[in-house]
C-alpha cells in the first residue's frame, strides 16, 4: 500500500452512527498497514491466520496488554524508521519495566487536534499554564502542542519541579493574566488554597481566567462543582494516555464523549472474556492514525461505561463514564466505602465551611475521616459529614477537625525554592555543601 497524506476526521463531518463507522472503516485498512510493518504485529497476523484488511480482521485480533507493551520496550512495537520519531515517552504509573511510547510528527498533528477538542475554545489570545509533567510523560507536551496549535501563548508551569512552587504558580496565573490551564483536579485546590495565603481572592483577583482543564485523577461531581465555585469559571474534564493521548473529552452539555472518529473502542469483560461495543467493563482502545507505534486492540484496564445515548451537543459520538477507582472500595462492617462517594460527601459540605482537604481510613470496624477546617466551621462540618456518612452506609464514622496547614503545610504553599545552577567555586562565608545540587 502506498501512503498517501492522511486527512484527519473533523467534528460534524458525521452525522450518525453510521457514517462514523464508516469514517473509521476507511482509515482501518491503512492502520492494519501500518501495524504488519513492526515484527510485533506481523508474528500476530500470521497466529490468527488472516491478512487482516478491514474489522473483520481487527476483530481476530488478541487484545494487547500493558504487560506486553512493557515486555516490548523500547522499541518492539516500532513501524516506522527511527529517523521519523519526534518524540520518545514514558507513562507515569508504571514501577519497573517502563511502559514506551513513540509518535511521528504526522502522529502529533492527531494529538493536538484531539486534545484542542474542548468546547471552551483555544484561541491567540489566550494565556496557557501547563501544570502537569513534561517529563517522559506525555501530557505536558500534549497540552502545549495543542495551545500552540491554536496559537495561543504557553506558560510551561510543570509540576515536579522545584522552579516552580505553588507560590509562583498563583503569581504567574495573577500577573500574566491566564485564562486556561491544564492540571490534575487536585492541583486547583491547592492554587486556591496558596492564593489566599498570597492574599488574593480565587473568585475575583484573577479576572482573566475563563477556565479550568483537568484531567489525570478521579472527579466526583461535587469536588468539580466546588473548583467551578471557588474560582469562578468552568472545569473541563479530559480523559486519555500517555500511550494514546486524549480519548475524550466534554461537551458544553457536560458529558464525556469518545473520539470515535480517531479510534475503535470496544469493552472487555474480564470475567467472562467477552469484548463488546458498549456497555461497562475494561477499556479497550485502536487509534487509527498511530503509525510510528501502533495499538491494535489495547487494553488499557480502566474501568469505563459506553453507551450511545442522544445528547444535545449534536457530536453524534458515545458517551463514556470512566468508573476508575470507583469501582474500588474497602469494607467498614457490611458497608463498602468508595472514595468516589466518599468525596462527594466531603465536597457536598457547604462551601462557607472552606474544607479543602481531607483524608480517610477505612478499617475493619470503623471509618475515620479527618477534615481540615477552620475553628469556626469545625463543629457544623463535623456534624453535617457525620450525618452523611451515617445516611449513606449506615455506619457512624469518626469525623475529627484538623487545622488548615495540617495535610497541606503554609510553607508549602508560600515557599520560594533557591533553585541554582551547579558550582564549585564558592567564597568564605557561602554554603558550599550544595556544589554539585541543583537546588
Amino acid at each position: 500500500m502506498t501512503d498517501t497524506p492522511v486527512t484527519f476526521p473533523q467534528l460534524g463531518d458525521w452525522s450518525s452512527r453510521e457514517q462514523l463507522t464508516a469514517l473509521q472503516d476507511k482509515q482501518l485498512p491503512r492502520l492494519l498497514e501500518w501495524a504488519s510493518r513492526a515484527p510485533f504485529y506481523r508474528s500476530r497476523f500470521d497466529a490468527a491466520g488472516v491478512r487482516p484488511g478491514d474489522r473483520a480482521g481487527l476483530a481476530a485480533l488478541p487484545l494487547v496488554s500493558k504487560q506486553e507493551l512493557r515486555d516490548s520496550y523500547p522499541f518492539g512495537l516500532l513501524a516506522v524508521a527511527k529517523e521519523r520519531l519526534a518524540t520518545y515517552h514514558e507513562s507515569s504509573g508504571t514501577a519497573g519495566t517502563p511502559t514506551p511510547s513513540y509518535y511521528t510528527e504526522e502522529d502529533w498533528v492527531d494529538l493536538a487536534e484531539r486534545y484542542a477538542r474542548k468546547w471552551v475554545g483555544i484561541t491567540p489570545s489566550d494565556v496557557f499554564l501547563v501544570r502537569t509533567p513534561y517529563a517522559l510523560m506525555i501530557t505536558g507536551h500534549l497540552a502545549q502542542a495543542a495551545a500552540r496549535s491554536k496559537g495561543a501563548t504557553v506558560v510551561p508551569g510543570d509540576n515536579r519541579s522545584l522552579a516552580m512552587p505553588y507560590s509562583r504558580v498563583v503569581r504567574v496565573l495573577h500577573d500574566l493574566g491566564v485564562s486556561l490551564s491544564w492540571s490534575m483536579p487536585t492541583e486547583t485546590l491547592l492554587w486556591a488554597a496558596a492564593a489566599r495565603a498570597a492574599g488574593w481572592d480565587p473568585g475575583r483577583d484573577f479576572p482573566h481566567l475563563r477556565a479550568l482543564f483537568v484531567g489525570g485523577e478521579p472527579l466526583s461531581t461535587a469536588r468539580r462543582r466546588r473548583i467551578s465555585e471557588i474560582w469562578g469559571v468552568p472545569v473541563v474534564e479530559e480523559y486519555g494516555s500517555t500511550e494514546t493521548g486524549s480519548l475524550a473529552g466534554e461537551c458544553p452539555e457536560g458529558r464525556l464523549h469518545l473520539w470515535a472518529d480517531r479510534a475503535i473502542f470496544e469493552v472487555h469483560d474480564p470475567a467472562t472474556g467477552e469484548v463488546r461495543p458498549e456497555g461497562s467493563g475494561q477499556l479497550v482502545v485502536t487509534p487509527l492514525y498511530r503509525e510510528a507505534m501502533p495499538l491494535l486492540r489495547y487494553n488499557l484496564e480502566d474501568d469505563v461505561e459506553i453507551s450511545w445515548t442522544d445528547c444535545a451537543c449534536g457530536w453524534e459520538l458515545p458517551v463514556v463514564r470512566v468508573l476508575g477507582r470507583s469501582a474500588f472500595g474497602h469494607r467498614v462492617g457490611t458497608a463498602r466505602i468508595t472514595q468516589h462517594r466518599l468525596e462527594e460527601l466531603v465536597f457536598e459540605l457547604p462551601l462557607e465551611h472552606q474544607v479543602l482537604f481531607w483524608r480517610a481510613r477505612a478499617e475493619p470496624d470503623r471509618l475515620r475521616i479527618e477534615i481540615e477546617v477552620p475553628d469556626e466551621h469545625r463543629e457544623a462540618a463535623c456534624g453535617h459529614l457525620t450525618e452523611a456518612v451515617r445516611k449513606e452506609w449506615g455506619i457512624a464514622p469518626d469525623v475529627a477537625p484538623v487545622p488548615p496547614g495540617t495535610f497541606v503545610p503554609h510553607e508549602v504553599l508560600t515557599a520560594v525554592h533557591d533553585v541554582v545552577k551547579p558550582r564549585t567555586l564558592f567564597g568564605a562565608d557561602e554554603d558550599w555543601g550544595k556544589a554539585l545540587l541543583y537546588y
